[in-house]
């Protein structure tokens, strides 16, 4: 029976994003040349060695252990403990929180990176990290001074933990009908008192104290949404002296037994009167936590590419060793990765991850240009198209396994399990593409969308100036592609009348854009490939995806353009 193979960083695939493929050295522009591509790279191959050799030899424990609730107290399986603390010494948390907030602010293209590599690696542990991050960006935006220097610098140094507390058992994407209640006292601070569910890294045994983001509603505050308060609750109360108290009134009532990410506790937490600190202004919670929740959206992609990366390691590997029936056209012994079907499936995988690992990068250094309107644009698209996406590569991915895919012990089959909660933490898939139809495109008017179909048509023109086969074929077919998808949005915007029409479809059109990013990225790196003096292997490989995914995913822009157009049927 086949084993889960080593883990193997994508340095090559970011090196190439960082100096090549968008055309410039991405870092140096980022960073205004304090760190080159060079740096950047050097900085993911340590974390991929790190990833290696400390969080994935932990991926099958925490699978197979999980998260365990012992006399009120979450206890994870032996080695996360130790694997946490190796992390923060190791200093990657500092590393990535911002400059205000007393980090190293290393930019968003590396931290891109750098969250496939977690993820890759072992996605329940860096849901730690990930939440944590969030968190520490929302105080950062918001907090008061007492706050910042009472929870973020210890958020920040790793000492301490975050999480984020929206779901209740009446309250899930409907954020207004929240009940939670937060009462203020004479003391300046806030009793907290009700019941939050699915609370990613709700308690644990690996860090001395959690600082859980919670909103809640005041006593005279209006209904819904615009009630809604932003609240610090430590699990242990802090002090005067920066010490840590006694135990607030957070109990951790239960864990969730779940389909996957098992090492990632999700709890479900009763607060009883529980010491709270207000963050931001009164009315002003949901404001603040969407900082954070946009935040984790970005990182999802990032997830979402890293665990089917990881997935597809895997299966490449089984495929390379696996002999299995005679293979046409190859002498008798070639293993399984050479039948055209099983073949197609990995050109499938790897493709779609290229162009995730890309699109990822993109947004970031969007975000870090600060062009906002494109990078927010793209937020609910690299949630949505990735997440989606990395449930059929993981599925791919046990497909190429075979029957051994779907017996636990190979490893494939987790995967996918971790993978399925993804198009549905964080926000659903129809609330990115809610977001994406109502705010991102109907509310402009189409304009940042069309600003992409124009930025994408600047790449078409320099594909067309290529003599190559392969730029030819990206070039008709990426021309065709946005024409389509020119027409799906402006189906979109000729909804306005029947707005049910818009958000019926909004998931298809989502899917369509993202389609079309992942294919424009492959043109990117065909451009870039073909700049190159001479040809190496890996040019090579990399033109090939581009055609491949040309011809097997991004025929999906027509298909979807036409669902778009039928608008809701029923």
């Amino acid at each position: 029976m086949a084993a889960e193979s080593a883990y193997v960083p994508p340095v090559s695939d970011y090196a190439f994003l960082y100096r090549e493929a968008f055309g410039l050295d991405l870092v140096d522009r980022a960073t205004g040349g304090e760190l080159s591509a060079d740096d950047a790279i050097e900085i993911i191959a340590g974390a991929g060695e790190f990833a290696a050799s400390v969080l994935a030899p932990l991926h099958t424990v925490g699978d197979r252990v999980g998260a365990r609730l012992v006399d009120g107290d979450v206890r994870l399986p032996d080695g996360f403990a130790e694997a946490y603390q190796a992390f923060v010494e190791a200093g990657w948390i500092t590393a990535e929180a911002p400059v205000t907030a007393g980090g190293d602010g290393l930019p968003g293209v590396v931290r891109a990176g750098l969250g496939e590599i977690w993820n890759a690696s072992n996605a329940a542990f860096a849901l730690c990290w990930l939440l944590t991050a969030g968190q520490i960006h929302a105080l950062d935006a918001a907090a008061s001074d007492q706050i910042r220097e009472t929870y973020l610098t210890k958020l920040v140094s790793g000492r301490w933990t975050g999480t984020m507390n929206l779901t209740e058992p009446d309250a899930g994407t409907d954020l207004g009908a929240i009940r939670t209640i937060a009462t203020p006292r004479d003391d300046g601070t806030w009793g907290i008192s009700g019941q939050k569910i699915f609370i990613t890294w709700g308690d644990h045994d690996i860090a001395e104290n959690i600082v859980h983001l919670v909103l809640a509603r005041t006593p005279d505050a209006p209904a819904g949404a615009k009630g809604l308060s932003l609240f610090v609750a430590p699990r242990l109360l802090v002090n005067d002296d920066g010490s840590l108290g006694d135990r607030n009134a957070i109990t951790t009532v239960a864990i969730e037994h779940k389909l996957g990410i098992h090492g990632s506790p999700t709890c479900v937490l009763a607060y009883e009167d529980a010491t709270g600190y207000l963050v931001g202004e009164v009315g002003g919670g949901l404001a603040g936590m969407f900082v954070m929740m946009n935040s984790a959206r970005t990182e999802m992609g990032f997830q979402a590419t890293g665990i089917a990366d990881r997935a597809y390691q895997q299966a490449a590997g089984y495929a390379a060793q696996r002999v299995q029936g005679a293979v046409i056209d190859r002498p008798a012994g070639t293993p399984i990765a050479e039948h055209p079907d099983v073949c197609r499936l990995l050109l499938s995988m790897s493709s779609r991850i290229f162009a995730m690992r890309a699109l990822g990068v993109h947004t970031a250094d969007l975000f870090d240009r600060d062009e906002t309107a494109l990078a927010e644009f793209f937020v609910p698209i690299l949630k949505g198209w990735t997440t989606e996406d990395a449930v059929a590569v993981t599925s791919d991915a046990i497909q190429v396994h075979g029957g051994m895919g779907f017996i636990e012990e190979t490893g494939a089959a987790q995967h996918y399990r971790d993978a399925r909660i993804m198009p549905i933490y964080e926000g659903t898939t129809a609330i990115q593409s809610n977001d994406l139809v109502g705010r991102k495109v109907v509310r402009d008017r189409g304009a940042t969308a069309e600003v992409l179909f124009g930025r994408i048509e600047q790449t078409i023109a320099q594909l067309q100036r290529q003599e190559h086969p392969v730029a030819a074929r990206t070039a008709e077919r990426l021309t065709r592609a946005v024409a389509a998808s020119r027409r799906a949005t402006a189906s979109v915007l000729g909804f306005a009348a029947a707005p049910r029409d818009a958000y019926a479809v909004s998931v298809p059109y989502l899917m369509l854009l993202g389609t079309l990013a992942g294919g424009w990225m492959h043109a990117l790196a065909v451009v870039a490939v073909l700049a190159h003096d001479g040809s190496s292997d890996e040019d090579a490989a990399r033109l090939t995806s581009a055609d491949f995914y040309g011809a097997h995913h991004l025929p999906r822009v027509h298909m979807l353009a036409e669902t778009v157009a039928a608008g809701e049927i029923g």
